[in-house]
């Protein structure tokens, strides 16, 4: 069993991140890791599923050079849970972790992580601002754009689509609903 909630998890992440663009992030991806588990069977794992989103980039407003490694050292510190340490280092396997993503809670993770900076980039650039009425086939269309959101692996997206067994579509899609569901995405 894991040992912090997701108003803990909150608490950590703004020890170690003061802008809004990494707090907002960790909301995001907390809230859509939470519709993600409940969508995929494992509702009883929400609460934890939430911390490890809020969690994933704990270390990255202050140490970027160090992300992924940093934070084992202070969740370590925190005396937290190996799972929860595994699976948000594993979000990085490939960029800045050799930790593969092993549990389907780490693969939607490594997948959907860069994929939420793109669908929002795409959201804002939409007259409404919003993923309310963001399609599919719009986050495609900027999607191909290497140059959009340029900062976004495509091919971590691709292959967290692949290691989930999942179109790059099925993740587009699920991902634009997990963000309209989130109470922080604007």
């Amino acid at each position: 069993m894991w040992n912090i909630t997701p108003a803990e998890a909150w608490e950590l992440l703004k020890e170690y991140n003061e802008g809004e663009f990494h707090l907002k992030h960790g909301r995001i991806v907390g809230d859509c890791m939470r519709w993600y588990a409940n969508e995929l069977g494992y509702g009883d794992e929400a609460d934890f599923w939430e911390c490890v989103g809020v969690l994933h980039d704990l270390d990255f407003e202050q140490w970027p050079e160090e992300h992924c490694v940093k934070c084992v050292e202070i969740m370590k510190e925190k005396d937290l849970d190996d799972r929860l340490i595994h699976a948000v280092v594993s979000h990085g396997y490939g960029l800045c972790a050799d930790v593969e993503p092993e549990h389907q809670m780490e693969k939607v993770l490594y997948a959907m992580d860069e994929l939420t900076g793109l669908i929002g980039a795409a959201a804002i650039m939409r007259p409404s601002k919003s993923c309310d009425d963001l399609e599919v086939k719009s986050v495609k269309k900027k999607y191909k754009d290497k140059r959009f959101a340029a900062g976004c692996s495509r091919e971590v997206i691709e292959d967290g689509a692949a290691r989930l067994g999942w179109t790059l579509d099925e993740l587009i899609e699920k991902t634009i609903l997990a963000m309209r569901a989130s109470e922080n995405v604007d």
